[in-house]
């Protein structure tokens, strides 16, 4: 174990894990208002409706395939009778499925915001950055599934990814776990800390706001001031 495994595999997750954690406090607390992901709908719907839906609805999968396969143990899924074949071909199958329709609602969106006027000039540099550590995360994330599972011979993420990953949040990192890894993993886990890192001062801040609110909130009536009879409004004075 080198200096550069420890930097990479301790120190980098730590860093990035408390840069998301202040992150999203400070922004909560010193920019609420800006808690949002600044809707442009009223620009353009029509690729919005194609791109959003498939873009939600594959990092959703994505996002939960990571859950189940970094935190859940291999000897859990095999406990319960699922095999070491069924769970890796399933993965990969679920897995490059959902990343596929993730790349592709996001060239959508990207593409969207590229070209059309009054989307592009809303975009700001940090939203720039985003898409462009989000792509990569994702592209790298997809390479390294079809580089090992359909090109080359497997490999078995949950005995070495899995396990240093949970050793980050039990404080007993193993860096030579990540050190052995092939490169597309190491460069996919790399390019996921950075996105960590910078999640809170982006748009991607809307992905923690559950809208509970909303199920107790009252209906806001809204009225047009042609269906008020003339003379009914109170004059306004200073």
């Amino acid at each position: 174990m080198n200096a550069v495994d420890v930097l990479l595999w301790v120190v980098a997750p730590y860093v990035a894990l408390t840069v998301f954690v202040l992150g999203h406090v400070w922004r909560y607390r010193y920019d609420k208002f800006g808690w949002t992901t600044r809707s442009s709908q009223m620009y353009e719907s029509r690729l919005l409706r194609v791109g959003s839906p498939l873009f939600h609805f594959g990092i959703l999968v994505v996002l939960l395939g990571h859950i189940g396969g970094l935190v859940i143990p291999k000897s859990w899924t095999e406990a319960v009778g699922v095999s070491e074949a069924a769970y890796h071909a399933g993965a990969v199958l679920l897995g490059t499925v959902a990343g596929l329709a993730t790349l592709g609602g996001l060239a959508i969106l990207i593409y969207r915001r590229r070209t059309v006027g009054p989307v592009f000039t809303a975009t700001t540099r940090n939203d720039k950055l985003m898409y462009l550590v989000l792509s990569a995360t994702i592209v790298l994330g997809l390479a390294a599934t079809v580089a090992a599972n359909v090109i080359g011979g497997g490999y078995d993420y949950r005995t070495t990814i899995s396990p240093w990953f949970r050793s980050i949040f039990s404080f007993s990192p193993d860096p030579s776990l990540m050190a052995g890894a092939p490169i597309l993993f190491q460069l996919h886990a790399l390019s996921a800390l950075l996105l960590f890192a910078i999640w809170p001062f982006t748009r991607l801040v809307h992905m923690l706001t559950a809208p509970i609110g909303y199920l107790t909130r009252p209906y806001i009536v809204y009225r047009s001031r042609a269906d008020e009879p003339t003379g009914s409004r109170t004059p306004w004075r200073p």
